[in-house]
Parts: structure tokens; sequence; C-alpha cells
């Protein structure tokens, strides 16, 4: 009998496996958890649907004051105004109070609008491969199970070809200091190596989120732009102020893996609000 090979990422079946968990969180962040958690049940009480944890600290690779705490929250109906203010109060609030972070990031949803056929593709499997259970009901349970192919690579970052002139103006807005620019080239490297790394992604046909590890998995499929995507996922980690490195992405790699994106795998389907 054949043995089975898995791919990185992946299950036996060949979706891509949920990663990250509550049992991976190191001790140290721990207390942070709980904060946000009892923060965000006082801040929505039963407009609360659920909450999830993600990136580096579910995945037990966090960082002790250099990773950010990522949350996501589903309500029950839609946000409004009043609600992203209070999210982005409660992240203040556990940032200010714990040090061991650099930062809170939270993503608000409504549950309808993850759950939807537009969103399937996008921010259902967001929610379903790269989300850590944290609040209420598991909104995995009413999603696919995913593999990495075309329709979830144009369907999650098939659109940087709209984010660009959103960067250029936000760079433009910026303050002309190096505290103002570190924030955005760590946003816009992590983003650029993401989107190199679901080019190729059918092809490698695995997934990971380590930002290094995707800068080598495309560069493979890249050579010319893989010392480009090596600094930027080292950026990603250690961002600087440099405003050459912004100019960079907006006017070069960012064009370039745009255009690629919409010639290998098309364009993301457009969403009323934008992207």
């Amino acid at each position: 009998m054949a043995e089975t090979i898995l791919r990185p990422g992946l299950d036996e079946q060949g979706f891509i496996a949920r990663e990250g968990s509550l049992a991976r969180v190191p001790g140290v962040f721990r207390p942070v958890v709980a904060a946000a958690r009892d923060r965000l049940t006082a801040a929505f009480g039963p407009r609360l649907h659920s909450a999830y944890l993600y990136g580096s600290i579910p995945r037990g690779t966090a960082r002790v004051g250099r990773s950010d705490l990522d949350l996501l929250v589903a309500l029950r109906d839609e946000p409004a105004d009043a609600d992203r203010d209070a999210v982005r109060a409660l992240g203040e609030a556990v940032d200010g109070e714990f040090p061991q972070i650099d930062g809170v990031g939270t993503l608000l949803y409504g549950r309808d609008r993850l759950l939807s056929e537009r969103e399937r593709y996008d921010m259902g499997w967001f929610v379903a491969c790269l989300c850590t259970p944290l609040l209420g009901e598991d909104l995995a349970e009413y999603l696919p199970r995913y593999r990495p192919d075309s329709l979830l690579a144009r369907e999650t970052n098939g659109d940087l070809a709209l984010w660009l002139p959103r960067w250029r103006q936000r760079i433009a807005d910026a303050e002309d200091t190096e505290a103002a620019r570190r924030p955005l080239v760590r946003f816009m490297s992590r983003h650029l190596v993401r989107t190199g790394f679901t080019l190729v992604m059918p092809r490698w046909k695995g997934w990971t989120s380590d930002l290094h590890e995707m800068a080598e998995v495309c560069g493979a499929y890249y050579p010319e732009r893989a010392a480009q995507l090596r600094t930027a996922a080292r950026y990603g980690r250690e961002p600087v102020g440099d405003a050459g490195v912004l100019r960079s992405y907006v006017d070069d790699l960012g064009p370039w893996l745009a255009g690629e994106y919409a010639r290998v795998h098309g364009v993301k389907a457009p969403r009323p609000d934008g992207p």
C-alpha cells in the first residue's frame, strides 16, 4: 500500500488544517487573552455571537513585547460605528495594560456576512482555517472545508490592485517620521508576502502562515523577486521606517504582484463596500 504523503499545512484528505489552538497560547500571553475575552463579553453582551484569536499568539509563536493580539469578533447583527469605536477602545485598553503585547487588532463582522456565499472563500475560510475559537458558537461548523486551490487564491488576495491606491494615500497622509512609517511598512510587508504566497499556493499544494516560509515558497517560483520577498518578510516582523521601502511596495513589487495575480487567478469578486 502506497504511503500517504502529507503536504505542509494539510490534513490527510488534502484540506487545509485549522491552525492554532488555545492550548498553544504561551503562558505569558494567557492573562492578555483572558482580559480580552472578559472585555468582549462586557462590551457586547448578548449581541456577541462568537470571538476568535488568530495570528502568532494561538499558533504559539508570539514574541514577548513584539507581537500583537489579533481578534475577530462576530456579532449577531451587522456592526455599527459605535461597535467599531468599542473594539478600538477595548484594544487600546488591553494594549495599555499588558506590556507583553505590541498592539491589538480586531476584525469586526456580522455573523450573517461571515457565513454568506460572497465571503465563503474569503472571510469564511479565514474563520474556518486561521481562527481559534475563544467565545461562543464556532462558525466553522457551518462552513465547508477548503483546499489550497485557485478559487481560494483569487477570493482571498485577488484584490491587491484595488488596495494599492489606498496604500498610496495612506503613505501620503502619514507623518514624515520613521515612527509613523514603521506600522505601514509592517502592514504592507505582511500583506505583500501573503499575497505572493497565495499566488503560488495552488502549485505548491500546501499551506503555511510563516512569513519567511511564504517568501521562500513564492521566491522559488519567481526567483527574480525572491530577494524582495525575503526582505518584505523580514520587515513584516522587524519593520523599518524607510520611505523608500514604502515607495518600492506601491511602485514596483505591489503592481507586479497585482498584475501577475490577475493573470494567473483572475480578480476577486467585487464587494459592495470595496476591498
